[in-house]
Order: C-alpha cells, then sequence, then structure tokens
C-alpha cells in the first residue's frame, strides 16, 4: 500500500520520512492551505456566522501537489501539529482533498522520534470537530473585532491601525502600568544596619534594625533614625536569641510555552519570537551524527505539566549515573496541572535525556543549543532531590532596641548543581553568619542609617506580560508571542531596553477603546471568552452560541461609538526632540510613517525637511573615524555604516561591539549563527571564536 503523511514544515516531513520507511510519501502543507478572504470579513454574521473560506494563492502549488500525490495513495493521514490549529489544518486539508472527516485519517506526534512517530502512526483517530469548532470559533471571534473596529480607528485615530480582541487588552496591561507609574508618589523611608563580628572574630555580618522593646517600628524620618541612633552610642550589642533550622528548596517544574518564553527572556535575554522560533526546529527535527534527523523536544505548546513514565524513568537513570544516588528524590516527582489549563501534551521536555547538551552541541546553532540547554537542564533538575540550607536568624540586642540577622549555609546542594530558576526583580543575597552563641558579645564595626524611597511597579518585561496574561487567563501559550510581535509591528508599544512602554499612539488608542469599547478591552470579559473557547473546544459548548453571545453587544457598542463620534478625530502628540531643523531653527519632532520614526519639522507644510533617526553602534569607524550607525535595508535588514557615507564606504552586516581588537585598535565586529566568531573591522587579521554557551545579541 501507499500511503500519503501530510505534516505542517519541510523539517519535520523530512525526519518523519527517515521512520516511516518507503510505502510512505511525507510532505509538507507549508501551514494553512484556506483562511478566510483578505478583502471581506467573510463571516455571515446573520446565517450562524457560516465562514466562507478560500484556498490560500500563494499555497496554490502545494495544494495541486498535495492532490496529485493523495490520488496515488491508497490512504493519506493528516499529521499536522497536535493542538486546535494543527486539528483546524488537518479540517481544511480533508476538505481540499475530498477526503471523509469520519475516516480514521489523523494522527498526532507529541515527539517526532521513532518511538513517538510508531506510537502515534499506530492509532489514528477522526478529526477532532470540537477543537476545530474551538479554533473556528476564535478565528472568527478575530475576524469580527479586527474587521469592524479597525476601519474605525483608522477613521478616528490613524491609517493602518488595527484592534484584536487579545493585543487591545494587551496594549491596555501596558497603559494602564504606565499610568500606574506616573501617578505613583515615592514615600520615604530610612533603615539602620549594623556591621557586626563577634569578639576575636574577623569576619563580619549585616543586622538591620528591627525595632524598640521588642516591637516593630518603621523609620519614615531623618529625625527618627537620628533619635535611635543618638539611643545607641555607646550601647553594648549582645547575641540573643538564636533560632536554627534547616529549609528545603524544590525544583521548579518543567516548562510549559509560557515558562519557557519567560525564562528565556530573563536568563537568555530571547525575546518570545525568537525562543519559539528555536524551539520549533527543536520539535521538528535536527541532524544528529549516528543518529539522523531527530527531533530534540516535545512538542512546545502546552500548558500541562505531566510528563510520561518513560521520560521520567530516563531522567533518573541519568541523575543516578552522573550525580549519584542521594540526588534523586525519596518517590518520583509528579507536577499537576493547574486545572485551566490543557492536559493533552507532556510538558516540554527533552525526548532523549540521555542527550546531554554538551552531546549534542556540535549539531545545533547557537539559538538551538541555548534553548535545548535550558529545557534539557529544568527538566533534569525537575525530577532532583531538594536542595536544603542550614538556617540561622538571631536576634541582636542593644540598650532598648533590636536588630536582626540570618544567614544560610549550603546542607546539601540537590538540584541546584545543575539549575536554579530565575527571577524577575533581584533578591537580597544572604551568607553564612559566623558561629554564634546567645549572649555573646558584638563588636560594632560599623553602624549607618540611611535614606530609601518607594518605588514605583516596574515596567513590563516580556517574561512579566507574559505570565501576567497567563495569570489572567488571557490568550494562550500560542498567542503570546505573535501578540507582543504585532503590537511592536503596530507601534502601540516600543522597547526600552528589556522593559516595554506604550508609545502616545498606543495611549490615545487605549483611551478610546476604554472610553468607547470597555468590554474588548476588559480582562476579566477576554478571560471569560477564552474560557468559553476551552469549552467549546471539550464539546461543552456549542460554538455558534459562543459568537452569538459575544456579537449582539459588540455589534451595538460599536454601531453607538460612531454615532458619538461621527464630528470627532483623535489627534496623537508628537514628541519634540532637541535636535534644531537647519531649515527653520524650530525643535524636530517624532513622526512615524511607513517604515518606522522619522524626524520632521512640526512647521510643515511651510518647512518640509525630514530625516532619519540615527541609532549610534558601539566603536568608530575603522576607515575614518566616525560614528557606525545602525541602519535598515529597503527590505528591513539591519546593517552597520559610517556617519559620513557617501563619502565613506564601511559598511558591515555584522554587529559592532564595545571592544576595540587587540592588535590595531579599530573597531571589533561579531558574526552570529554558524561560523560565529568576533573579528577585527579594519581586516588586520584578528579573531576569536564565540562561545556558545555564553549570551547573544538580542535579535
Amino acid at each position: 500500500m501507499r500511503n500519503l503523511v501530510i505534516v505542517e514544515s519541510p523539517a519535520k516531513a523530512k525526519t518523519i520520512k527517515k521512520y516511516l520507511g518507503k510505502n510512505y510519501e511525507v510532505m509538507a502543507s507549508m501551514g494553512h492551505v484556506r483562511d478566510l478572504p483578505k478583502s471581506s470579513l467573510g463571516v455571515d454574521v446573520e446565517n450562524q456566522f457560516e465562514p466562507k473560506y478560500l484556498n490560500i494563492r500563494r499555497q496554490s502549488d502545494t495544494i495541486k501537489a498535495l492532490r496529485e500525490a493523495a490520488k496515488k495513495c491508497d490512504r493519506v493521514f493528516l499529521a499536522t501539529d497536535p493542538d486546535r490549529e494543527g486539528e483546524a489544518i488537518s479540517w481544511h486539508l480533508a476538505h481540499i482533498l475530498q477526503l471523509d472527516v469520519s475516516d480514521k485519517n489523523r494522527v498526532t506526534f507529541n515527539e517526532i522520534t521513532k518511538s513517538g512517530v510508531k506510537e502515534g502512526m499506530a492509532h489514528p483517530r477522526q478529526i477532532d470537530m470540537d477543537l476545530v469548532n474551538a479554533q473556528q470559533a476564535r478565528r472568527i471571534l478575530d475576524r469580527i473585532v479586527g474587521y469592524k473596529l479597525s476601519p474605525f480607528l483608522w477613521k478616528k485615530v490613524r491609517p493602518g491601525l488595527s484592534a484584536g480582541r487579545v493585543q487591545s487588552v494587551t496594549v491596555r496591561m501596558i497603559v494602564d502600568r504606565e499610568e500606574e507609574i506616573r501617578a505613583f508618589v515615592p514615600e520615604e523611608y530610612w533603615s539602620i544596619e549594623a556591621k557586626l563580628s563577634p569578639k576575636g572574630v574577623r569576619k563580619t555580618f549585616v543586622a538591620k534594625f528591627y525595632g524598640c522593646d521588642g516591637k516593630k517600628m518603621d523609620l519614615t524620618t531623618k529625625e527618627e533614625t537620628d533619635a535611635v541612633l543618638a539611643g545607641l552610642e555607646g550601647a553594648e550589642f549582645t547575641v540573643g536569641k538564636i533560632k536554627k533550622g534547616v529549609r528545603k528548596k524544590s525544583p521548579a517544574p518543567p516548562f510549559t510555552t509560557s515558562t519557557l518564553q519567560q525564562e528565556a527572556s530573563r536568563k537568555l535575554n530571547f525575546q518570545s519570537r525568537r525562543t519559539m522560533k528555536a524551539a520549533q526546529e527543536l520539535y521538528e527535527g535536527v541532524e544528529i551524527p549516528k543518529l539522523g534527523a531527530v527531533g530534540l523536544i516535545t512538542y512546545m505548546r502546552t500548558d500541562s505539566l505531566r510528563i510520561s513514565d518513560e521520560a521520567r524513568a530516563a531522567a533518573s537513570a541519568y541523575i543516578a549515573g552522573t550525580y549519584g544516588e542521594k540526588y534523586l528524590p525519596a518517590s518520583p516527582r509528579i507536577y499537576k496541572t493547574k486545572g485551566s489549563a490543557q492536559d493533552a501534551h507532556e510538558a516540554i521536555r527533552p525526548t532523549m535525556p540521555e542527550l546531554s547538551p554538551d552531546k549534542v552541541n556540535s549539531s545545533l546553532t547557537a539559538d538551538q543549543y541555548k534553548l535545548y540547554k535550558l529545557i534539557w537542564e529544568r527538566f533534569i533538575a525537575s525530577q532532583m532531590a531538594n536542595a536544603e540550607y542550614d538556617t540561622v536568624a538571631a536576634d541582636i540586642t542593644a540598650n532598648r532596641y533590636l536588630f536582626k540577622a540570618s544567614g544560610f549555609t549550603v546542607r546539601f546542594d540537590g538540584f541546584t548543581t545543575l539549575y536554579e530558576e530565575g527571577k524577575d526583580d533581584a533578591e537580597e543575597k544572604e551568607g553564612a553568619l559566623p558561629p554564634l552563641e546567645e549572649g555573646d558579645p558584638l563588636k560594632v564595626n560599623s553602624l549607618q542609617g540611611s535614606q530609601h524611597f518607594t518605588q514605583p511597579p516596574a515596567r513590563f518585561t516580556e517574561a512579566s506580560l507574559i505570565k501576567m496574561l497567563e495569570e489572567n487567563g488571557i490568550g494562550r501559550p500560542s498567542t503570546y508571542s505573535p501578540t507582543i510581535t504585532t503590537i511592536l509591528d503596530r507601534h502601540y508599544i516600543e522597547r526600552e531596553g528589556k522593559q516595554l512602554k506604550p508609545t502616545s499612539l498606543g495611549e490615545v488608542t487605549n483611551s478610546l477603546m476604554k472610553e468607547h469599547f470597555a468590554s474588548v478591552v476588559d480582562a476579566a470579559f477576554t478571560a471569560r471568552m477564552e474560557g468559553d473557547l476551552d469549552l467549546v473546544g471539550e464539546g461543552r459548548k456549542y460554538w455558534v452560541k459562543t459568537l452569538e453571545e459575544f456579537y449582539g453587544d459588540f455589534a451595538t457598542t460599536l454601531e453607538k461609538a460612531e454615532e458619538e463620534m461621527k464630528d470627532i478625530k483623535m489627534k496623537v502628540p508628537d514628541e519634540e526632540t532637541d535636535i534644531v531643523c537647519e531649515k527653520c531653527g524650530r525643535n524636530m519632532v517624532i513622526k512615524l510613517g511607513r517604515y518606522g520614526k522619522f524626524l520632521a519639522c512640526p512647521g510643515f507644510p511651510e518647512c518640509r525637511n525630514t530625516k532619519r533617526i540615527a541609532v549610534e553602534a558601539p566603536g568608530v569607524c575603522p576607515k575614518c573615524g566616525g560614528k557606525i550607525l545602525e541602519k535598515k535595508s529597503k527590505k528591513g535588514k539591519k546593517f552597520f555604516g559610517c556617519e559620513h557615507n557617501p563619502g565613506c564606504d564601511f559598511m558591515s552586516w555584522d554587529t559592532p561591539i564595545a571592544e576595540n581588537c587587540p592588535a590595531c585598535g579599530k573597531a571589533l565586529l561579531k558574526k552570529f549563527g554558524r561560523g560565529a566568531k568576533i573579528y577585527c573591522s579594519a581586516g588586520c587579521g584578528y579573531e576569536r571564536p564565540v562561545d556558545k554557551k555564553s549570551g547573544g545579541a538580542e535579535e
């Protein structure tokens, strides 16, 4: 028999073909083959929201090839990704290939390994129409919001804008946080620290002021602090009550899509898009010597913490063989998935735990290696024993005043010998205290009061934003990365280092949305919609009913907003700079055009002067000593060139770094990807390799 297996990508097709043999043809659909039309709504809102699907024009050659192959085969298997989106692609493929959706022609692979593929092929099933309808409902909801609201924004704010069910809520979160920061009023507070040491011991430790007469005392002014310091003059510091204990620390669970994106942002400085690209490549298959093409991780879109018994056993065997039996927990670790999470797939883990990062290093790109190492270490650590710490908390008395000191020593490093989870906020580090006994006198090395001010909430980073979206039930793991990419591309938000801040455009658009479309930008409402979509996917709610419940109020709200704003146009304020227009002397402002931000004279139309915004890179031009500027090609690709271009022709696709060549003193450049290296921009011959384990530049 001839069999056709259809997956989504050529890389995945190549890997799977290796496991299936000569009776199987494996082809890629290259993603979706049908979608709603681009030129119209494509949804009949008067007739049970019937969608009008069209074959995607750019997919015509792929569709033709799939149809021809299907005719030559006795059986067709639809093996697209194991999630709602993959289920919908299989359903669309069944339609264009005229397959019976009641046939058992749907197969899924949680991992692209020999056993994973054989397991999937051994259990074909029908297309899950509940999952298909959940995807349809989401697609139609997003289409209605986008196609109905976007033209409204074009008329009232600026052409080319878009609104979205998840993206508009995300923008609101970022704007709300910025408003919190602006409204924040710092409050003064003080602290007192004593640097102490036991008599006859050189090692010092820090004790912090706690209170007076056994009660906690907050210091809010310099006067209060000075009064305490005066009361401590000449005081004997003595060790009071000592409390010793043992603290255990458990490892973090293996990754879900959300936690992977958060940790890759914290530890690798990866944007979510970069993380998901590398994860997709690791899942679909990488060529490994002696193994051929093999998927190195399980499916990367999941919010489940479940892992298979086989994977747990393989991890335990690796831990015992590498670290010893004492690094295994007393009983196997089983992590409980949240109640609202989809549990169709395992957590993200290495498909073969015995393949440590060092064993596959030479086969991976820099990004693939860094992400695989993160996933592998997190998974192995999740199956290791707790870390244990001996803790000491000591009261220190001085006259009527009480200080407190605490510290710990590592009794057993456990899982921390391999991996520790990153944190969004810096933690105060504690060290070990010197040996202390109750009643011991202490030497005062220094005693100091310090002024502090409470800090506003931090702006979101990608990691903290994804965490907030997940905690509020907004979107799903697969939507976080495209949502953030979209609102950046639409210039509703921008990056400032790792932080995300709203633009003037984002704030104006959000203000309009909050006033006229409150439910669309309401986090609780959006979370309830996600819950309804989950119910559709579980077969517990009719997808048309979900759309009906949303559309009635939405259509009324839109009609009301158009009436109330029929003569109103929102103005987006320009951001003034200190760059003076050389033609008329006004301070130039930042404008937003088709190709991003540029400088323009506010005297338009009398003065039409414009210029590009220069982004300065490290180092100086090796040819003329001018500044090196970051530029973009017509296709949007970043490169670097001299500020004196075209007079100076220095240009490089590689990134200048803040370090000069040790051989000739000229600027150094860093080449990424395969053949990564650091080399001299002047071509003197100096170069050195880039350590794959070190962090790379952000995309």
